[in-house]
């Protein structure tokens, strides 16, 4: 589960995590008055579920009022189209409204679950501010990493070699390590499964803070945290992917035109590459799992029809988990009951 960047800051905050002065609002005269309470000048940040924000023109550094309620006016209500949304784009409904400050160094914090290492990976680099896939590409070695023991937790000594990797003033070493520390017990406790700092800032006035943030939650873990499940904003997400859910069904939409009804996510894994490997490009990723019945197989053929860009339909069942003649049944219920033409 994803939530915004002001939801994720104010959870930070919580955990020891400092971050700029800063409110939300969702109207432009709310603006006008957030950007007049911080001195007449602002960054002014869209919330939506995707990065590339800045590139796109969802963030600008604003100087009066007046610009901020001309920028808010042709942000909310709209869709804002990133390298990460697709061509339809997200809707921008809310606006960070957040303090100016004055930086002097911008670094890069993250943790992230690793599989290959059994446990959470801390990452930090002293080049903040930009895409980390690019620093990784282009200069690992501004990369640091450090693997997280999961009955131990992070120990002190791992924070400060971080802290100390980071080519900062001395007198930052022990601040940065704590945050780091923090930041970890916050992702332990409220079952992260990423979080990221880009960038963490110094500022000339020495503060640090958590310019941006961004994190996502363990869906398994949810039953656990009922006060995080009310963050969730299913507006940013697409209207076919909340239906699957429903179903218990794994689905994410795609951009090519063969619709995939597969069970088992490795399976169908390869069948999208299969699907590429042809010249042609699949129109989702859709796992029904080994226990489907005939409705959850109709359920699955429904929503991809329901993706107009689809134009035929590829079914990969491994028969060893699901009775394939269940399958046939389910498409029957599928082809009788469907509003949607048959491809």
């Amino acid at each position: 589960m994803k939530i915004h960047e002001y939801q994720a800051k104010k959870i930070l905050s919580e955990w020891g995590v400092p971050v700029p002065v800063g409110t939300v609002v969702s109207r432009p005269e709310d603006a006008v008055a957030a950007v007049r309470d911080l001195g007449g000048k602002a960054v002014i940040k869209a919330q939506v579920h995707a990065g590339g924000r800045g590139k796109a023109g969802g963030v600008r550094v604003v100087l009066s009022p007046e610009e901020a309620q001309d920028f808010a006016k042709s942000l909310l209500g709209n869709n804002l189209v990133t390298f990460q949304t697709g061509p339809e784009g997200v809707p921008v409904n809310s606006l960070l409204i957040e303090e100016l400050v004055d930086i002097e160094t911008e670094l890069y914090l993250g943790m992230v679950i690793d599989g290959s290492e059994k446990g959470v990976v801390a990452i930090a680099s002293e080049a903040g501010g930009v895409d980390i896939e690019a620093v990784a590409n282009e200069t690992p070695e501004k990369i640091l990493r450090t693997a997280v023991d999961p009955v131990l937790g992070l120990q002190p000594y791992q924070g400060r070699y971080l802290a100390y990797s980071l080519n900062i003033k001395d007198d930052l070493v022990r601040p940065i390590s704590t945050l780091i520390g923090n930041l970890y017990k916050a992702f332990e406790s409220k079952d992260f499964s990423l979080a990221e700092i880009n960038p963490l800032v110094i500022t000339t006035d020495n503060r640090i803070l958590a310019l941006d943030a961004k994190l996502s939650f363990d869906d398994d873990a949810m039953f656990r945290h009922s006060d995080l499940v009310t963050l969730h904003d299913p507006k940013q997400e697409d209207p076919l992917e909340i239906q699957a859910r429903k179903y218990n069904i794994s689905y994410v939409k795609l951009e090519g035109d063969v619709g995939c009804m597969v069970n088992g996510a490795g399976l169908a894994m390869a069948t999208m590459d299969v699907v590429l490997s042809t010249g042609a490009q699949p129109a989702n990723f859709l796992d029904v799992g080994g226990g489907a019945d005939e409705e959850k197989i109709s359920k699955a053929i429904d929503i991809i029809l329901s993706d107009a860009n689809v134009k035929r339909i590829l079914i990969n069942i491994f028969g060893g988990i699901v009775r394939c003649d269940v399958v046939a049944r389910g498409i029957m219920m599928a082809a009788e009951s469907t509003n949607h033409q048959m491809p």
